[in-house]
């Protein structure tokens, strides 16, 4: 019997790979196709086709990596064709696709006025025609190179400087061809019941039912005459298809998706390209099939399309009015959710759903991030403060060690808040929905038993196309098919819904999502990494001095230069953009970005201090931290004198710094051998500190997004010092290895409670990781973290497989570890990954990395100069790391002018509650908002004054609208929950605030 079955299913493969994929295109006709190769980047339709095309044929290898071939193809398909009972006339396309969908040849098919039809990838190569009526397109053709590979190998691909000229393709054929329907219908009843019957259980009596009828089908279609046959083939399934699903078969919401990362192993240009050519066949599709759904996140990829082909955004927006084309996520991108900083996370938000509220009316429900690297613990917070209720990611699937027990659940964000999440058990976000990916949707699903339902985003990604019509027929088959799961193909919103209801009490998961994976891209492409903090430090500052200056002088806040500003920012926080695992030319943009940020936004805090300072030379310091320090108010200016240093004292055996707060000593080697606050009298140090350790860093897999645990066999303490002297108020210290260097200088000022740390790294290793080592003398049990608007803790044992798997974690601006009575704190100005365990009996480890040395994608990752800024302050509690977080990455700006201070707009009375954003409103009416939160974990009452004159205060969501009944003017008393984020709005123009209309 076994092998009965085993010879008709081998029968069945060949008939479907010898024969039946060859009968789905009859007749042919052929067409003419010119060619135009763009001499450099991509050109707009109209510059293109004002170029002299010349004839091409097939075989022609075209291609340079990254360079683009418009075609001009021209026919008529036979008007005798339009009579043919049951056939389709199509434009075929072959571009010389050498694999599957994404990392290949892609193109865009415009009308010859410039509208688009649909775009061109390897299962979606056809344009619906009409026979009789002249093809007349242009077809802009991507030599995209496929960088996939092995995910270790070094590529020079990656950069177009290094990427050579050979063509990477042949052009394949261009035809006009009729499609059979009805063979192209049996096609999909094959592919569907085969694929079940492959799942199910081998003696189950329906696989054997299957196979019987596929068998019937075999006998009586014809090899040579499939178009005559295929009818009767079809009618020996129907019974087998027509058979209902089981009332307990898993529920699956199908939601067509194309997960189209902002740039990867692609520059940010090809996104916009990829996004049009993907929305173009998403909208044809939507006009063939009205049931169908698409669900689309990232505001920043509609905003391309609207800039680039309005004709296309017509549509997509005509589509959005109906309910087929969903705008999904609420983000400006599918953001990193570990390394943003609190503000920038919200503004993710703000800028996303402001966008799908203006261009759509649409106030989207739902976080759609499938593919980041694991999630924050401040999400659920930001998530509800938004005016969302939803969160879906697949992501954790991917985990090495430990697999999640929920597929839906109340994820629970530090703060307590709690978000409906959903993790689609069919552990993929490009589903074709074949018979594997239904199954294994059935089979992950944790909740059986309670619940019974799970989406399925199904649709070729990055470049592939998205959903095809072959998805859709295969939707149509499972909506109830016996030994399947059923599949309804709706929107995300329509699944939440019913989720919800038949889960009213789901569990409750409580902290961050860790993904026990892509651990290295915390730390890979610093410059990036160092680009982001500094945008993200110069961001709060324009916008609290442009502020600050708008209502005290009248400046011109410059709200429409600060979003484009903040739009970039935010697009660069893409998760594979700030994570490092790009290209080579990805992080050169991203750095030639940052340096232009910087620069616009050091312009306008010119301007604004400026104002603010008046004409002088008195020399004005203004500290935008929200903590005073050193005479200065948070938030405002005072004319003092800057912080100077301490000179360092030389000893018989290395330095002393000592300014009466803390007293540090540096060793000949240069290592930090003793650090003692006063207040305390105790020493921070269980052994030498400031230690730069060297690891080996070669990843199994994925050599950029990784580092695997056994990087710490091998490991080099970097001790030998070519110089340790005493310059310019520092002491300075000179360290060479392999090909690399490190100048670093610790300085301490007056009054700090914190040492100073400075390097200068000159970086030519591969495969290597540079750690810098500080062992504490603290007994800690667990370490805090900074997050977005607040911290985790995480344990520095390994006790369970749990805890073991965070062996490398993500800080912000700061880490800390203590016992009852004492901590120390670690803050940095560009570093995230961070590792803190415990050493036998008498340390407590606090690991910065510094840097890595992937090859993989970018061949020169992190080469070259770095500069990179660390503090360590003993005798730190929480709030104390909080504020040094802050001064670490917020330095006193010194402006002459002839202000004796310059008042904070706002002043917070206890130091728990952080003011981390200060602007005017969104909506340009001048009010003023005020971001804060509770900072230390606990409870706080505090009493925020604003020191300007004001209407009223309303507090609103994160994008301003209001959320509880205004408050008249004069001081706002607050009480937060530990962790609370709290938006308020001031009404400056008098009467009170109001959110966005």
């Amino acid at each position: 019997m076994h092998d009965d079955r085993r010879l008709t299913e081998e029968r069945l493969d060949r008939f479907v790979n010898g024969f039946l994929g060859g009968a789905v295109y009859g007749a042919t006709a052929p067409v003419e196709a010119r060619a135009w190769f763009a001499p450099g980047e991509p050109v707009p339709f109209g510059e293109a086709v004002a170029n002299r095309f010349e004839p091409i044929t097939e075989g022609t290898a075209w291609g340079a990596p990254w360079s683009t071939m418009w075609l001009h193809v021209t026919g008529t398909a036979p008007a005798e064709w339009a009579t043919a009972p049951g056939r389709g006339t199509e434009l075929r396309v072959e571009l010389g696709f050498t694999g599957g969908p994404g990392f290949n040849a892609e193109g865009l098919v415009h009308r010859a006025d410039g509208t688009l039809v649909k775009g061109i990838s390897p299962f979606n190569a056809y344009v619906a025609v009409e026979p009789g009526e002249p093809v007349d397109f242009y077809i802009e053709a991507a030599a995209n190179p496929d960088l996939g590979g092995d995910f270790v190998s070094p590529t020079p691909l990656g950069d177009k400087a290094t990427a050579g000229d050979a063509p990477l393709y042949r052009l394949g054929r261009i035809d006009l061809a009729q499609r059979d329907l009805t063979v192209w219908e049996l096609q999909q009843d094959i592919w569907t019941l085969s694929g079940l019957m492959h799942e199910l259980p081998f003696d189950l009596p329906r696989r054997l039912d299957i196979l019987r009828a596929l068998e019937r089908m075999l006998d009586v279609v014809d090899p040579d005459d499939i178009p005559g046959t295929a009818g009767a083939g079809r009618a020996a399934l129907t019974e087998c298809l027509a058979r209902p699903a089981y009332s307990s078969a898993h529920r699956i919401t199908a939601v067509g998706h194309a997960h189209i990362d902002s740039a990867w192993l692609w520059p940010v240009r090809e996104t916009a390209r990829k996004c049009a050519r993907t929305f173009a066949n998403v909208v044809d599709l939507m006009d063939r099939d009205p049931g169908f759904r698409f669900a689309c996140s990232s505001a920043q990829q509609f905003a391309w399309v609207k800039a680039r082909h309005p004709d296309l955004y017509a549509r997509i927006t005509e589509k959005v009015a109906a309910g087929q084309f969903i705008p999904v996520g609420g983000m400006w991108v599918e953001a990193d959710t570990n390394m943003p900083g609190g503000e920038a996370m919200a503004r993710q938000f703000v800028l996303g759903k402001q966008f799908f509220l203006d261009e759509f009316g649409i106030d989207t429900t739902e976080v759609w991030l499938p593919d980041s690297f694991g999630y924050s613990a401040a999400m659920p917070q930001i998530v509800a403060a938004a005016g969302a209720q939803y969160f879906l990611t697949q992501k954790l699937s991917w985990n090495q060690t430990n697999r999640m027990p929920h597929s839906t659940f109340i994820w629970e964000g530090i703060d307590g808040t709690g978000v409906f999440t959903h993790f689609p058990p069919v552990d993929t976000y490009n589903s074709n929905l074949s018979g594997q990916d239904l199954a294994r949707a059935q089979r992950n699903y944790r909740e059986s038993g309670k619940a019974n339902s799970s989406l399925v985003p199904f649709g070729w990604g990055d470049g592939g196309g998205g959903p095809t019509r072959e998805m859709l027929a295969a939707a149509a088959r499972t909506a109830s098919l016996e030994g399947s799961p059923t599949v309804t193909v709706g929107t995300p919103e329509q699944f939440f819904t019913r989720a919800r209801a038949e889960y009213p009490n789901p569990p409750r998961w409580s902290g961050e999502l860790y993904l026990e994976f892509h651990r290295g891209t915390y730390t890979s492409q610093a410059n990036t990494k160092a680009g982001n903090r500094r945008s993200e430090a110069l961001l709060r500052e324009a916008e609290l001095w442009a502020a600050t200056a708008a209502v005290r002088t009248g400046f011109d806040y410059p709200a429409a230069e600060l979003e484009e500003i903040w739009q970039l920012v935010l697009l660069q926080q893409f998760h594979d953009i700030l994570p490092g695992s790009s290209i080579a030319w990805v992080h050169r943009d991203a750095e030639r970005n940052y340096a232009a940020v910087a620069a616009r936004l050091r312009a306008i805090i010119d301007d604004a201090t400026a104002a603010l300072a008046g004409s002088g030379t008195v020399d004005l310091v203004f500290n935008a931290a929200p903590h005073a320090r050193d005479g200065v108010p948070a938030l405002g200016a005072a004319a003092v004198a800057p912080a100077a240093a301490v000179p360092p004292v030389p000893t018989a055996d290395g330095f002393l710094l000592d300014n009466g707060v803390i007293a540090a000593r540096i060793d000949g080697s240069g290592l930090l051998v003793s650090l003692v606050d006063a207040a305390s009298g105790r020493e921070a140090m269980a052994a030498p500190g400031n230690l730069l350790q060297l690891h080996r860093d070669i990843p199994n897999h994925w050599e950029a997004w990784d580092i695997d645990e056994f990087y710490r066999h091998n490991v080099v303490d970097l001790t030998d010092a070519s110089s340790v002297t005493i310059r310019d108020g520092a002491v300075e210290i000179r360290r060479a290895f392999g090909d690399s260097t490190v100048l670093e200088r610790i300085s301490l000022a007056t009054g700090s409670p914190a040492l100073d740390l400075e390097f200068d790294i000159d970086w030519h290793e591969q495969q290597k990781l540079l750690k810098l080592s500080f062992p504490f003398d603290v007994l800690a049990d667990r370490s805090a973290s900074e997050i977005q608007f607040g911290h985790v803790f995480r344990p520095t044992h390994a006790n369970t497989s749990w805890d073991a798997a965070k062996f490398e974690i993500c800080a912000h601006r700061w880490v800390h570890v203590g016992e009852p009575g004492y901590g120390v704190a670690v803050a940095n100005d560009a570093t995230y990954g961070h590792d803190i365990s415990r050493r036998g009996d008498d340390a407590t480890v606090v690991r910065l990395s510094l840097l890595r040395a992937p090859r993989y994608p970018d061949p020169q990752a992190d080469q070259g100069r770095h500069r990179l800024n660390v503090s360590v302050r003993p005798g730190a509690a929480i709030g104390d790391a909080v504020q040094q977080g802050y001064r670490r990455n917020l330095a006193p700006r010194v402006v002459a002018g002839s202000a004796a201070s310059v008042e904070p707009l706002v002043a917070v009375d206890n130091p728990a509650v952080v003011v981390e954003a200060v602007k005017l409103a969104q909506d340009g009416s001048g009010d003023v908002v005020v971001r804060l939160y509770e900072s230390r974990g606990g409870r706080a009452a505090a009493t925020v004054q604003p020191n300007f004159a004001h209407g009223g205060v309303v507090l609103t969501d994160l994008l301003e609208r209001a959320i509880e009944d205004p408050r008249g003017p004069g001081p706002v008393r607050l009480t937060l929950r530990p962790f609370k984020i709290v938006t308020l709005r001031f009404s400056v123009a008098g009467g009170q605030a109001s959110g966005r209309g």
